[in-house]
């Protein structure tokens, strides 16, 4: 997929799971719920059929009472083989967890193939233990019975770090050249392999198939253009180097795409050092201070010494089961990158001389914050019986006045081990004010410790749905307001200033969210998977529980579902049948079951909800499987990477006619390499093949014949294109020679470099057709950097740079076609991200906006394709869904324009996110859509106007 796209087949969402349970009466016999293929799930790991039940309720099992909980779970798995088809339990699960409350005992066991541990295999067994007998009551999870891939990689730890931070970079800034300086005086940074570092966590099988064997690098850093900080998760194939998972570690409380988004910061989740224990050695004392919003609230302080200021730790909630404290910490001053998953130098505990905590306390959010995780604290103490966000005392740390960048900081985050609260600004009050959303970040943390959903897909929408839901449940609680309140499900209602509480609030879980209306498909390039998109449908049913059932059930039937049913790639449907489980299993009736089940079903969540999304497209490939790849088209064919149904294999190229007639035609060979960004002018078809031992330029003819090696090298390898012969491409060397692009015709031993890959000089982004090669072009003058568009005459190898209106700060994508050429400018960094569609003409003279970055409706476009007739872009209405929300209309969608401008329409209105548009003749386009829950190949001959 082109450009920011994400994962295709690589998402973590799973299949729905048969709702038919056991009554709540223990029968001689269980009930199980067996797995079973996936339905669809836009960006799906495609998990592989498992003849273990992914939930079995009312069991009675004896086991032994003597033995470890982890030991009796593993024997009852053990002794049951025909029901779980688990071989060797004590060999391949490992214990993660075990968590008691009262009689009741549930261990978390981690699946592990061959010793390289399983992402998301995770088994959960539930026991009770009464008058010194213990039972097993039901088990549920996955563990993935049909794996068979081998476990020694082919490619080297160093080889797979590098190709994940290049592949990060790629997707930051691979379909931009941009100066980043402010004068245009420093290099592109994102053809600077040291903006970001990887690290390998070693091996992990993917459960795709029969598996994939990957590295789990981790690659942090800055936004090479923007300087926000990067937490990626990337699984590269250990047999080829190739990414095929990737997603953020990054958590924001409203979607990164949305104005608040981008004006508020990121929110992160990384793995973190422990803070350092305050003193204890003192005396405990009651305090108070201001909160933001106004009220003088108690606050549980310490006095280390007798002489000594009172800081902002609390000893006594935790007294007597662990020597850890709930504290607050000074973190003014403090920038972002400095607390993101690291413990900053010389920070000490929020203090004052008296008890009394004053105006610094209150402006900075150290009252509010301190007193909201109390308030939190206590909640999971009293109605859930858990001390800490661990469950075992852990420490808590709040970090309040963190700025970022020399700006305000307007966010928080939980980063594994500690809450961060930003500085807040002049209409936003730290976010510690408001207390849903101190409970908000702290449920992070006991997801963290509990399911440990995978914060991607539909897994990272459930957790996203939980941590509102119980940060909501405290607030409404303390607040003493009723579930009636038309307000009570507003989510930061009281972060504003001057905004009135539902023109502030990020969501509201009475928003009416269902599947069938609301769901969007988008890959992981946005929202991640639409983690805050989709989050309602499923908070929404359990609020709904609550105002149904009433705080105290809801409450606890939520917990136990997510603490005793959940495991980490669990989706939508899953949740749902966790729910009702946990309903049954705490003795709720018949009616209160059923009530739980419509909640669901009110919002959508039923059984083969996602076989409902339909698209008014026609489809030329479904469920594409793959990740980081293009779409391109031209002379009456279309040409894309897919793997097989169930994503386990190398990406294969395929190519078919974009009318639809016939049966698509593999390409590529079956080599084990992975086979990526196809293109094709009718009659050639060019790709790139990475490997263990590097990348390959490769081209075969449509009408068959033998494949040729075009271009070895080391390098990445980004926009390859054919047109009459010749096959231009972008080499992308992050840790070398830069960015360059090169061109080959029929029968050149070797590629010709624009830019003769000069050092000074980077090139990029080319586009190739009657007989002209165009791309941008970063290049040094006597008084910085210039970035242009130059135009290189085949013919006569002359080459011109384009006229510029402005002074470009950013180019995106080139396009040729007879007449013009064309490309993505960008002269004003600091807006929504408009961008003006610019053409100019073949002698570079003549240059005109097709479309302005200035002007009202200006598009937020990513991607660029022409034919003679028609401009199309993936692209964005920058403002479209407001401030606070993105909504379907902010998503990237495919739009077309005359090549004067004088006509801008959607191409399609399907609802979901629309990428990677290739142009093949007069109006038709082929594309990647998101709409029907899988990305799939679809085309339209014409334009569908403008949507509404």
């Amino acid at each position: 997929m082109s450009g920011g796209a994400a994962l295709l087949a690589a998402g973590l969402l799973i299949t729905a799971i048969p709702a038919a349970h056991a009554a709540p009466t223990r029968p001689a016999v269980p009930r199980a719920t067996e797995a079973r293929p996936p339905t669809a799930g836009t960006d799906v790991v495609p998990l592989p059929e498992t003849d273990t039940p992914s939930l079995v309720d009312g069991l009675n099992d004896p086991v032994d009472a003597k033995a470890a909980p982890a030991d009796a779970a593993r024997g009852h798995l053990a002794a049951q083989q025909r029901r779980y088809r688990i071989p060797e339990p004590r060999r391949d699960l490992t214990p993660v967890q075990t968590l008691r409350r009262g009689a009741e005992e549930t261990v978390r066991l981690q699946q592990r193939h061959r010793g390289v541990p399983v992402l998301g295999g995770q088994y959960v067994v539930r026991m009770e233990t009464e008058r010194g007998r213990r039972t097993v009551t039901g088990t549920s999870g996955k563990y993935f019975t049909g794996l068979t891939v081998g476990t020694r990689p082919a490619v080297s730890e160093g080889t797979a770090v590098r190709r994940a931070v290049t592949a990060t970079l790629a997707r930051l800034a691979g379909d931009r050249l941009t100066r980043t300086g402010p004068d245009g005086a420093r290099r592109d940074a994102g053809t600077d392999g040291r903006a970001l570092r990887g690290a390998s966590a070693g091996l992990v099988v993917v459960p795709r198939g029969g598996g994939v064997l990957t590295y789990h690098v981790t690659v942090r850093g800055a936004h090479p253009a923007t300087g926000e900080p990067v937490l990626q998760h990337v699984y590269v194939d250990a047999r080829a180097g190739y990414p095929v998972l990737r997603h953020t570690g990054i958590k924001t409380l409203v979607p990164s795409g949305t104005a608040a988004g981008a004006r508020r910061g990121t929110a992160a989740r990384t793995d973190a050092p422990a803070a350092p224990a305050p003193d204890a050695p003192g005396e405990p004392a009651t305090g108070t201070g201001v909160r933001l919003v106004g009220g003088k609230v108690p606050l549980a302080v310490h006095r280390p010494t007798p002489d000594g200021p009172y800081v902002l730790s609390d000893h006594v909630r935790m007294a007597g089961t662990t020597k850890n404290a709930l504290t607050t910490w000074d973190a003014r001053g403090k920038d972002v990158l400095d607390v993101l998953g690291a413990w900053p130098a010389d920070l000490g505990a929020f203090a004052s001389a008296t008890p009394d905590f004053g105006e610094e306390a209150t402006d900075s959010g150290a009252v509010d914050a301190h007193w909201a995780a109390g308030q939190v604290f206590d909640y999971y103490k009293e109605r859930h019986g858990r001390t800490g966000l661990d469950g075992r005392g852990s420490a808590v740390d709040s970090l309040v006045g963190v700025t970022a960048f020399g700006e305000p900081y307007v966010n928080a985050f939980w980063d594994g081990t500690k809450m961060v609260y930003g500085s807040g600004d002049d209409e936003f009050r730290p976010l510690s004010a408001d207390l849903d959303v101190v409970g908000h970040e702290m449920t992070h943390g006991v997801v963290e410790n509990t399911a440990g959903l995978v914060y991607a897909g539909q897994s990272g929408a459930l957790n996203e749905a939980v941590a509102d839901y119980f940060g909501n449940a405290v607030d409404v609680d303390r607040s003493g307001r009723s579930m009636d309140d038309p307000d009570a499900g507003l989510i930061g209602e009281d972060l504003c200033r001057t905004a009135g509480p539902r023109d502030c609030a990020l969501r509201d879980l009475d928003d009416g969210a269902t599947t069938a209306k609301d769901f969007l498909g988008v890959t992981f390039g946005v929202d991640n998977g639409g983690v805050h998109l989709n989050s309602t449908i499923f908070s929404g049913a359990l609020w709904d529980l609550r105002q149904d059932l009433g705080p105290e059930l809801a409450d606890r039937i939520v917990y136990k579902a997510l603490t005793e049913y959940l495991t980490p790639l669990d989706g939508f449907t899953e949740g749902r049948e966790a729910v009702v489980a946990a309903a049954r299993a705490l003795g709720a009736t018949a009616r209160q079951v059923d009530t739980a089940k419509r909640s669901f079903a009110a919002h959508g969540i039923v059984r083969g909800w996602e076989d409902a999304l339909g698209a008014d497209s026609d489809t030329l490939l479904r469920k594409v499987n793959t990740d980081g790849t293009e779409v391109q088209a031209g002379g009456g064919w279309w040409a894309a990477a897919t793997s097989n149904d169930d994503g386990s294999e190398p990406y294969s190229v395929y190519a078919g006619r974009t009318d639809g007639k016939g049966a698509p035609k593999l390409m590529s060979p079956n080599d084990g390499r992975f086979h990526v960004n196809p293109a094709t002018d009718g009659r050639t078809v060019v790709w790139t093949a990475y490997g263990a031992q590097g990348v390959d330029v490769l081209s075969r003819p449509l009408a068959g014949g033998p494949v040729r090696t075009l271009l070895s090298t080391e390098a990445d390898v980004l926009s390859v294109r054919v047109a009459g012969g010749v096959t231009v491409f972008d080499l992308y060397d992050v840790f070398g020679d830069g960015r360059h692009v090169g061109f080959l015709r029929a029968g050149d031993p070797r590629p010709t470099y624009v830019d003769g890959a000069r050092p000074d000089t980077l090139t990029g982004l080319p586009s190739v057709g009657h007989g002209r090669v165009a791309y941008a072009k970063l290049y040094p003058t006597g008084d910085g950097d210039r970035l242009g568009v130059e135009i290189l005459d085949l013919a006569t190898g002359k080459a011109v740079l384009a006229e510029q209106h402005g002074e470009p700060l950013s180019l995106g994508r080139t396009g040729v076609n007879a007449t013009h050429v064309f490309w993505l400018n960008d002269e004003n960094l600091d807006d929504e991200g408009q961008t003006t569609i610019r053409r100019t003409g073949p002698d570079g003279t003549g240059t005109y906006d097709i479309s302005s970055e200035y002007k009202p409706g200006a598009l937020v476009a990513s991607d660029l394709t022409v034919s003679d007739t028609a401009v199309t872009v993936s692209a964005e209405q920058a403002g479209a869904g407001g401030a606070d929300r993105l909504v379907n209309a902010d998503l990237p969608k495919v739009w077309q324009l005359t090549t004067d401008g004088s006509r801008v329409q959607r191409m399609s209105c399907d609802r979901g996110m629309q990428l990677s548009p290739a142009a093949d003749s007069g109006t038709r386009v082929v594309w990647l859509d998101g709409t029907s829950g899988w990305t799939n190949l679809v085309t339209r001959a014409r334009p569908a106007g403008r949507c509404g």
